[in-house]
């Protein structure tokens, strides 16, 4: 399968300037790759934005590129040792790309924040938050990574 990475990266864009979280933006993106309808695929992912509800841990985008890996190297056997080391360098590969691009994997590291979590009451989504937040560039850039991942596995 081959997808369009620069159409999925700006789709992914748009789905967070439209009001979803990092990781639903990416995740959503690629649903098709998950079989998920949008409702499901936006509520599995909904808990991961903001580095885990806010907690600013690992990038909501990064867990977005994850959960599409999760369908392209699926692995649902606890005994498959080869499938479940597949799957993780697939995560590794990608997290490392990002990190490369961006300098970091972690939400608060990302954004310059202090503070290892954030009240879990969300900051609207106002002119003034995009101009301050850089969220929407690495949504598009996770996007963009995992779309070259799945056009170099045929």
């Amino acid at each position: 399968m081959k997808v369009d990475v620069a159409m999925r990266s700006k789709q992914a864009k748009e789905l967070f300037e439209a009001g979803y979280n990092c990781a639903q933006a990416v995740f959503l993106a690629y649903r098709d790759i998950s079989g998920l309808d949008e409702v499901m695929a936006a509520t599995i992912a909904a808990p991961f934005g903001g580095g885990m509800g806010r907690l600013r841990e690992v990038c909501g985008a990064v867990s977005g590129m994850t959960m599409v890996a999760g369908f392209l190297y699926p692995n649902a056997d606890p005994k498959d040792s080869q499938r479940k080391k597949e799957n993780y360098a697939a995560v590794q590969e990608l997290a490392e790309k990002f990190r490369q691009e961006n300098g970091a994997i972690v939400c608060r590291e990302l954004l310059g924040l202090a503070q290892r979590s954030d009240d879990p009451t969300p900051s609207p989504r106002t002119e003034e938050y995009y101009k301050r937040r850089p969220c929407a560039e690495y949504v598009a850039i996770a996007a963009r990574i995992v779309g070259e991942k799945i056009n170099s596995m045929e």
